[in-house]
């Protein structure tokens, strides 16, 4: 059984999708955590939900956990311990991956409830937010 240790950030977050283009600046002028996808098709922001423009298409309202790594390439099952208690309790989850450790974005509304369930799949939780 794979045993993480997660804490939460404590910030809230948007997920906004623009076209393909270069990111704009309000999305990089952060220090706190933000991931910035862009594909042929869309531009993906995850940032905290303050900075996102009034009219900016966003959905707001995300609560971040944070996995504490570094976690080697070669180690299976990472995210599907912490997305199968998850799924199974009907708990929605937008997953951003970094080269050490995953963020794990899900509504606000539902932090209390996952933390629960991360600590009764295994888990173990820092409540000092980050």
């Amino acid at each position: 059984m794979i045993s993480c240790t997660f804490s939460t950030l404590d910030t809230l977050f948007a997920v906004v999708r623009l076209p393909p283009q270069s990111p704009p600046s309000w999305a990089t002028d952060s220090e706190c955590f933000t991931s910035i996808t862009r594909t042929s098709d869309e531009l993906s922001i995850v940032c905290a939900s303050h900075l996102v423009p009034e009219g900016v298409a966003a959905e707001h309202g995300w609560s971040c956990i944070k996995l504490h790594g570094p976690f080697a390439f070669d180690q299976v099952g990472i995210l599907a311990s912490i997305a199968n208690p998850l799924a199974a309790t009907q708990i929605g989850i937008f997953a951003v991956s970094t080269f050490d450790t995953d963020y794990i974005l899900l509504k606000e509304l539902d932090l209390s409830a996952a933390i629960s369930t991360l600590e009764n799949a295994g888990h173990r939780y820092v409540a000092d937010r980050v």
